[in-house]
């Protein structure tokens, strides 16, 4: 494996820079969570005690964070890695008493109303959040006054606009660029419902070179990598992460 210590960055990523890098790799289900987890809690006003939702938390390094870095009890769900599995890695951290794990699917989530303070949500909700009834579905679970924070894949362009998936794109991601979205789209997509007041839809600063910081770093051979080459070829021109939060009212 190629060295990791491009991976630990305290002067953008202070908080994540604590974290063993090898841990997070062990971890690896897209670019890295924690970054993106960090930089969208600068708009968030996460405190002890809060229960959180964690949408999409994959195989729990995000859970992990959460809970040590903000003192909050977190909820971690997730469709494609089973309860178990993720139960190990919070007990292996020290959190299994601050995160409990559940297998779900995300239209189909098995918890109470008004049941959280936050929902946040990291490289995921570009799979099911995307659909115009979802935000109100998943505001049924959210308290009055609680935050929603989503950090999903974006393109500075929307497809429809360019009329295509451009070639770099779609010869490693094909359809699922239709869901990358820019700032602009989510934040009228939230608005518009009247549901949730838009706190920030941003553009992640250097977010594509974040991506290919990692892609690289994680990469076996990131000469052939699909991912890596996908992104040198589009230069941040597209790619990159859009990040928002929201309240309801």
């Amino acid at each position: 494996m190629t060295d990791l210590d491009p991976l630990i960055r305290p002067d953008r990523y202070p908080r994540s820079s604590t974290y063993d890098p090898a841990w997070l790799v062990a971890l690896d289900m897209g670019p890295n969570p924690l970054w993106l987890l960090e930089d969208l809690a600068r708009d968030l006003d996460l405190r002890p005690g809060m229960r959180v939702l964690d949408l999409g938390s994959g195989k729990g390094a995000t859970s992990v964070f959460l809970a040590r870095e903000y003192g909050v009890d977190v909820v971690a769900s997730d469709w494609w890695v089973g309860a178990e599995e993720a139960t190990a890695v919070f007990e292996a951290a020290g959190v299994a008493n601050r995160v409990t794990a559940v297998h779900a699917e995300a239209h189909q989530l098995p918890f109470d109303e008004e049941s959280f303070d936050a929902i946040v949500s990291i490289d995921a909700f570009e799979y099911f959040g995307t659909a115009d009834s979802y935000l109100p579905y998943l505001l049924r679970f959210l308290r009055p006054g609680g935050q929603l924070a989503v950090a999903t894949p974006g393109m500075a362009r929307e497809i429809r606009e360019l009329g295509e998936i451009p070639a770099h794109i779609k010869e490693v991601v094909g359809w699922e660029a239709i869901a990358w979205h820019t700032p602009q789209w989510w934040r009228f997509q939230w608005e518009i419902t009247g549901l949730v007041s838009v706190a920030s839809a941003r553009w992640q600063e250097d977010g594509w070179r974040d991506w290919l910081l990692w892609s690289r770093v994680v990469s076996r051979d990131p000469s052939s990598d699909p991912v890596v080459a996908m992104l040198e070829k589009d230069a941040g021109e597209l790619l990159g992460f859009t990040l928002l939060t929201a309240r309801k009212p």
